[in-house]
């Protein structure tokens, strides 16, 4: 069974020992996904595992993939139009060199499907609450994974609240 990646159907590798970040890098020549640390500290590699799950595609097998979808920054864009939240980190200069820049709009994804699920964070304060809000705290840490070695926080983090805390607190 093939692997969906951007709503394409791919071969999984031959070799079952590829992680998923060489499946796209290196065989399928999607690159928005980065090889930073290649150990899951950095976040540059994150993607999403059926539009909502965010995963450290360094630290995965393609295999364990198998018959699921995976979602890179390549597949957040529709029909030529960027994700908002693509637009917001352009908007707020949420990035300087861009390298983690697209694991971090990745992760953002991920972590607003996390709120809308009621996933608690390590700084959520009652974790009976059937809603989350995206608190300037509740933000930091979830997306504490994902590191930024130009220190552009402050534009990625008003990029990701713009764009996510009116719909945490409905």
């Amino acid at each position: 069974m093939p692997i969906t990646i951007n709503g394409a159907e791919a071969p999984l590798p031959a070799d079952p020992r590829v992680s998923l970040l060489d499946l796209l890098r290196e065989h399928l020549h999607l690159s928005g996904a980065k090889k930073g640390c290649n150990q899951g500290a950095c976040g540059a590699c994150t993607v999403l595992v059926d539009g909502h799950e965010r995963i450290l595609s360094c630290l995965a097998l393609a295999v364990q993939y198998e018959g699921r979808s995976i979602t890179s920054i390549e597949g957040l864009a529709s029909d030529g139009t960027l994700h908002p939240l693509q637009q917001k980190f352009i908007d707020h200069d949420g990035f300087q060199c861009g390298y983690c820049t697209p694991g971090q709009i990745c992760s953002a994804v991920g972590m607003a499907a996390e709120l809308k699920r009621g996933v608690p964070s390590n700084v959520t304060a009652d974790l009976a609450a059937e809603s989350i809000g995206l608190t300037h705290d509740e933000l930091r840490e979830r997306m504490s994974g994902n590191l930024c070695r130009c220190g552009a926080y402050n534009g990625i983090v008003a990029a990701i609240g713009e764009e996510y805390a009116a719909e945490a607190a409905s």
